[in-house]
């Protein structure tokens, strides 16, 4: 099943295009990572399949499982845990505000949700912190219960910009290894920007690759690691 297409999308800052004609599908329970040099446009990429960016032209359709009338897509953008020391809400509380996208405001926390919580932390190996002040942590830390965040919302889909960076390299691979748990049990959808491919091994499904070519354009590459359905890039 096809989660998003994109067809001849062409896009840019200014009046230079950075993704020219690019035709490329994601499927469902797929684990993509999106690599590339700095400048590379790859958070743009990110940004036009949430929507957050519109196209210059081509077209780009998302259709993720819905609960209710929502889309249920989790996005932890690049440099997302700059909290400053003053910061004032704890661990807890932080990764708590995951769940009302699907509670709604004014609907009260139960023994479910504050399991959720409990074990979004525990799989990012921040249990122990639940009572520390986010302005306390480290910048990997913060890191890591923003993950948890988007995961104690439940998404289908988890987008993730530069996910693993202030990690160690034992936390990445650690946090490579829960993304590929969630594809395989949960049939996650994970898209994924990193530059750490070969820590990666064989856990992702399919790697797209923006390189920029002779003609100074970037050019999208895709290569599976595994047999699963292949986008078509352009």
């Amino acid at each position: 099943m096809i989660l998003s297409s994109m067809r001849d999308v062409v896009f840019g800052y200014g009046k230079e295009p950075v993704i020219d004609q690019l035709s490329l599908d994601i499927h469902v329970g797929e684990f993509i990572g999106i690599t590339g040099p700095n400048g590379s446009a790859k958070t743009t990429l990110l940004k036009l399949l949430l929507g957050l960016l519109k196209p210059w032209s081509g077209t780009i359709h998302m259709n993720p499982q819905k609960r209710g009338n929502k889309s249920n897509i989790g996005y932890v953008p690049q440099q997302v845990a700059s909290f400053n020391s003053g910061f004032p809400s704890t661990v807890n509380e932080l990764v708590r505000s995951g769940c009302y996208t699907r509670l709604g405001l004014f609907r009260s926390f139960t023994a479910e949700q504050d399991a959720i919580v409990e074990r979004s932390l525990r799989e990012v190996g921040m249990w122990e912190y639940r009572n520390t002040r986010v302005g306390e942590l480290s910048g990997g830390q913060k890191q890591r219960i923003c993950i948890a965040r988007a995961m104690a919302g439940q998404p289908q889909v988890l987008v993730l910009d530069e996910p693993t960076t202030g990690m160690d390299r034992h936390n990445s691979e650690g946090f490579y290894n829960l993304m590929r748990h969630y594809v395989d049990a949960h049939g996650i959808t994970i898209i994924m920007v990193t530059h750490g491919l070969e820590e990666m091994g064989d856990r992702l499904d399919r790697t797209i690759t923006l390189e920029r070519q002779e003609s100074e354009e970037w050019q999208c590459l895709s290569t599976n690691s595994c047999n699963v359905p292949s986008g078509q890039v352009d």
